[in-house]
């Protein structure tokens, strides 16, 4: 391991933090016990990879894992609007807002088991950094672009394949949203793995009513078919070899509007309130993108280079473990223990203001009754 002493450290800094991080920030905090030097050359090291992550939270998983576990994915983009291109920060594409951002594209594997705790628990199992290493040239942009060689559905292949064949990680359900429902995943999933996926597609996908509609070839989109809200239904979708179970909730976005998700899972023992419930879980993984940019300083980094930049999402994913086992402890979430941890900041700000206007009370002098 590449120097714990310091990671420990920095990713605690990371937690207590309320502005934006730096080697000398840090120095000065630790009263130069680290120099901005070593802390430097800590975070420009040889990058920290998986197999080190892995090691790190091998025995925190050990303790909260358990064979009905839930591993959700999903990406987030750490925006980076005015720092240099390089393999890692690129231009991807955000579905959520249905645009490209530059920055960061990070695949996270969270871990929860809903057992533990009054909400559960969550951990960062795994992570990958998408890296595009390619250049080539668009014709419909005119220009040269970056690509990865590794598509992210394949990214979640390999890390499910190691999570459970090299880690061997206990748990029942992996659960994602429409981006990462294709076909060979869940192939992958029910046949390699010999797990169950919970997970929504869009409305143009297409069903059989029936095994042998399926061998007729007649299949329907999702959105012609007519269910009832949480009915539960066994279809073969296409390009499938095994039936799943679909559901259809409906529910009323911001603006009043009415919107349809379908939820489809391999596990033909749940019922329609079961799906539901194990793809609510999922919400866990959009609380931790929110949590690791706010309370983790995941976007604070000032690092310039693909290096520094990696180890300091390293350091924010470890930052992350530790919060969420507080979390635990304290009976606390982690926006809740952030602002605690503000206040004892301020309190303590507040009390060297009046001790420095006490040494100075025969200097400065204010009459506050004539305000």
């Amino acid at each position: 391991m590449k120097n714990p002493q310091i990671l420990d450290i920095y990713s605690d800094y990371l937690l207590a933090s309320f502005s934006l991080v730096t080697a000398t920030g840090l120095a000065q905090l630790l009263d130069n016990g680290y120099s901005h030097d070593q802390i430097s050359r800590f975070l420009a090291q040889g990058k920290f990879d998986q197999k080190d992550y892995w090691q790190m939270v091998k025995k925190l998983i050990r303790k909260i894992e358990s064979s009905m576990g839930i591993i959700a994915i999903d990406d987030t983009i750490e925006e980076k609007p005015h720092s240099t291109e390089n393999e890692i920060i690129s231009w991807h594409w955000d579905h959520s807002k249905n645009r490209s951002i530059k920055g960061i594209n990070i695949l996270n594997f969270l871990y929860h088991n809903p057992s533990i705790g009054e909400s559960g628990v969550s951990l960062p199992v795994a992570f990958e950094i998408v890296h595009k290493t390619e250049e080539y040239y668009n014709e419909k942009a005119k220009q040269v672009k970056r690509r990865s060689p590794v598509s992210k559905n394949q990214m979640v292949l390999d890390r499910l394949r190691t999570l459970t064949e090299l880690n061997k990680v206990q748990y029942r359900y992996v659960t994602w949203d429409t981006w990462f429902s294709a076909k060979n995943n869940f192939m992958f999933v029910h046949h390699d793995l010999k797990k169950y996926f919970v997970a929504a597609m869009k409305s143009n996908r297409h069903v059989a009513l029936s095994e042998e509609d399926k061998r007729q070839g007649k299949f329907h989109r999702l959105e012609e078919l007519e269910f009832l809200p949480n009915q539960r239904m066994s279809v073969w979708l296409k390009g499938l070899d095994f039936p799943v179970h679909l559901i259809k909730q409906v529910f009323t976005n911001q603006d009043g509007s009415k919107g349809e998700l379908y939820l489809v899972t391999n596990d033909l023992n749940l019922t329609q309130d079961d799906i539901s419930a194990i793809y609510e879980k999922r919400w866990n993984v959009e609380v931790f993108h929110k949590s690791l940019k706010n309370n983790a300083k995941l976007d604070k980094s000032p690092t310039k280079y693909e290096v520094t930049q990696s180890n300091h999402i390293f350091a924010s994913m470890i930052a992350m473990c530790k919060l969420e086992m507080l979390k635990l402890k304290e009976n606390a979430n982690h926006f809740a223990l952030k602002s605690r941890l503000y206040l004892k900041a301020l309190q303590a700000s507040f009390n060297e203001l009046q001790r420095m206007k006490e040494y100075n009370a025969t200097i400065i002098q204010i009459d506050v009754a004539k305000g």
